[in-house]
C-alpha cells in the first residue's frame, strides 16, 4: 500500500487544528471536484461515515471512510470500505515539540487504488503526500 506521513506545525491552538481538520465538509472545498456527503449527527464520533465523491457528472468515483476511533482533540482513524479506494487514514493534533504555542499535526495514511499494481505503490504514496498535503495546508491556513 502507499503509505505516506505529512507533518505540519501550526501557530494555532490544538483545539482549533483540531476543528478544522475534522470538519468534513470543509475538505471539499481544499480538493477541485470533490463533495462530502456525512452520514451521522454531528459532532463526528465512532461510526460516522464520512463519503467523498470526486468526479465531474458520472465519472468519479466515491470514497467512503467509515470513523473507527475518536478521541476528540487529538485523535481520528478512518477506514476506507470503497471498491475504488482502500486503506485507513489517522489524524493526530499534539501539542508543539518545543512546547510553544500552536500545534504539531501529523496525517498518516495507507492508501490502495484497487487495479493499481503493488509495484506503483510508491507512486500512489507521492501523489497522496501531494493532494493531502495540500488539503491539510488549505484547512490549517483559512
Amino acid at each position: 500500500m502507499g503509505l505516506f506521513v505529512i507533518e505540519r506545525s501550526t501557530p494555532l491552538p490544538p483545539p482549533e487544528a483540531w476543528r478544522r481538520l475534522t470538519d468534513w465538509q470543509r475538505h471539499a472545498e481544499a480538493v477541485p471536484l470533490t463533495r462530502i456527503t456525512v452520514r451521522g449527527a454531528p459532532p463526528s464520533g465512532t461510526g460516522t461515515v464520512v463519503v467523498a465523491r470526486t468526479g465531474l457528472g458520472r465519472l468519479g468515483f466515491e470514497d467512503p471512510m467509515r470513523v473507527t476511533a475518536w478521541r476528540p482533540g487529538t485523535h481520528c482513524r478512518l477506514e476506507k470500505t470503497g471498491r475504488a479506494v482502500t486503506g485507513w487514514a489517522e489524524i493526530d493534533v499534539l501539542p508543539n515539540r518545543d512546547g510553544g504555542p500552536g500545534s504539531l499535526v501529523r496525517w498518516r495514511e495507507d492508501v490502495r487504488v484497487r487495479g493499481v499494481p503493488r509495484a506503483l505503490d510508491r507512486v500512489t504514496a507521492l501523489a497522496g503526500r501531494f493532494v493531502f498535503g495540500r488539503l491539510v495546508d488549505a484547512l490549517l491556513e483559512r
